[in-house]
């Protein structure tokens, strides 16, 4: 199944974890599968937005190690389309290992998980561990984009340093993201950031 955009992220990471990744974060959190969920769209709309945040408004390293990861979530897209949960021990190899993806999202999780901690009462330390978990599930669903993009984009002959052009505007990217994170080999990062994170946080 081709990662649909449209679908909100948090919605695309819950149905990726599936029923029994689910019912583990819900143990890991001591509550039933509604409050998983609603942790999971929590924590996810947070990243996401954090992510906008950081390619929008950061300082310029920050936004070129942004850049930068989606790029190689684009180069994994490209080797090895993911199917599913199941292949996350080999198929994302260095992504998760010491990827650039997996290093922004983990520098994230701190600060969000106290923001995340803070609207939902669960301790902080609790919901470090269940983003923890969902940090590969996130990378599957990003690397699903990312491909989905390129195919619906480019006739599958894209290049990961190329340009990645969309088809008209970008609803709900964030304001601003466009020209000031427009950088080098064409990449534009808000462009990247509406097609795979599709608006990121309402």
């Amino acid at each position: 199944m081709s990662e649909d955009a449209n679908v909100p992220l948090e919605k695309a990471v819950i149905d990726e974890l599936g029923d029994d990744k689910l019912h583990e974060i819900a143990g890991l959190l001591g509550t039933d599968q509604a409050g998983a969920q609603n942790l999971i769209t929590e924590t996810v709309s947070t990243l996401s937005g954090g992510l906008q945040e950081k390619a929008a408004h950061g300082a310029p390293e920050e936004v070129d190690e942004v850049r930068q990861a989606f790029a190689e979530v684009g180069d994994a897209a490209g080797a090895a389309p993911l199917q599913g949960v199941s292949t996350l021990g080999g198929g994302l190899g260095g992504l998760l290992s010491g990827g650039m993806m997996a290093g922004v999202i983990g520098k994230m999780s701190k600060p969000v998980a106290q923001a995340v901690s803070k609207k939902t009462g669960i301790p902080a330390p609790t919901v470090s561990r269940a983003i923890e978990m969902l940090i590969p599930v996130l990378l599957a669903v990003l690397t699903k984009r990312a491909a989905s993009s390129k195919a619906g984009t480019s006739g599958g002959s894209a290049q990961a340093s190329g340009p990645i052009p969309t088809p008209g505007p970008v609803p709900g990217a964030a304001p601003g993201a466009t020209p000031t994170a427009q950088q080098g080999g064409g990449l534009d990062l808000g462009d990247i950031l509406g097609n795979i994170l599709g608006g990121g946080k309402k």
